[in-house]
């Protein structure tokens, strides 16, 4: 489903040479759920951006080929992009309550994409929008669908974000760090629905984060960067329990245990 060869991405502001992505290489299958870690200013973002066609040309630079579905989206042509984003590619931000429209309320907002995508009259759009809701397990949804973003809690906000995500039952998800802002019981909740999302759709998820506790329950593949560069990837279970490369070991040491003090 998604092949990435060798893409460099530099920032056109920085010095010359110094890359934010160098010549990284990465498969995703149909399905698969596939985690990619890493530290901050790891090039983890940057490369979602990629991905969803939202890197500006006038400020970075990009070479190298991702091919989703056979298509090179760094050869595509915007109409294409457009075309396939929000309806085959959904992005989940880290931050909902930055993402939505203050001023507009949820349910318009979580049926945009089929606004865009489709020619489903308003009544049909609303009704998969509630339907997209109720899969998100947002209780109430014909309430929630007439607030305001201030109106919901942060975890309520992020379902809202992954119902808009999902209404066109896209083939690849990605979740740029989505339960890095909840407190652990509500983060529970949402890899609970991406995991249900992933099972009942058979969407392609790509679950960005710098916590490995979370991609270990999650994903069934792994991906490490550093300073973009991808270290190793491979099966979780691999990655994890035998890891090859230093910086991977120090990044599973760091996890907390109940045994471990400090």
């Amino acid at each position: 489903m998604l092949d990435i060869q060798d893409l460099h991405i530099r920032f056109r502001s920085a010095p010359a040479g110094k890359e934010a992505v160098k010549g990284l290489s990465l498969h995703m299958d149909q399905g698969e759920i596939l985690g990619l870690v890493g530290e901050s200013g790891s090039g983890k973002t940057v490369t979602a951006m990629a991905l969803a066609g939202l890197l500006s040309n006038a400020k970075t630079i990009l070479s190298g080929h991702i091919f989703f579905e056979g298509t090179d989206l760094l050869q595509a042509s915007r109409e294409t992009i457009r075309a396939l984003r929000g309806k085959e590619i959904a992005v989940v931000f880290q931050e909902p309550m930055t993402s939505m429209d203050p001023v507009m309320r949820v349910g318009p907002q979580v049926e945009e994409a089929l606004l865009v995508h489709t020619e489903l009259n308003a009544q049909e759009r609303r009704h998969r929008a509630l339907q997209a809701m109720a899969d998100a397990e947002l209780p109430d949804p014909e309430t929630v669908y007439r607030k305001y973003p201030h109106e919901l809690s942060g975890g309520m906000l992020q379902r809202a974000m992954i119902a808009a995500a999902i209404i066109s039952e896209p083939k690849l998800l990605i979740c740029d760090e989505p339960t890095t802002a909840l407190d652990v019981t509500i983060q529970e909740g949402i890899l609970t629905l991406l995991k249900k999302v992933n099972r009942e759709k058979g969407t392609g998820i790509l679950f960005i984060s710098h916590n490995l506790h979370v991609v270990r329950k999650l994903c069934s593949q792994v991906a490490v960067m550093c300073k973009g560069e991808l270290l190793e990837a491979g099966p979780a279970d691999e990655i994890f329990y035998h890891p090859q490369a230093d910086y991977t070991k120090g990044l599973i040491a760091a996890i907390p245990t109940r045994r471990k003090r400090g």
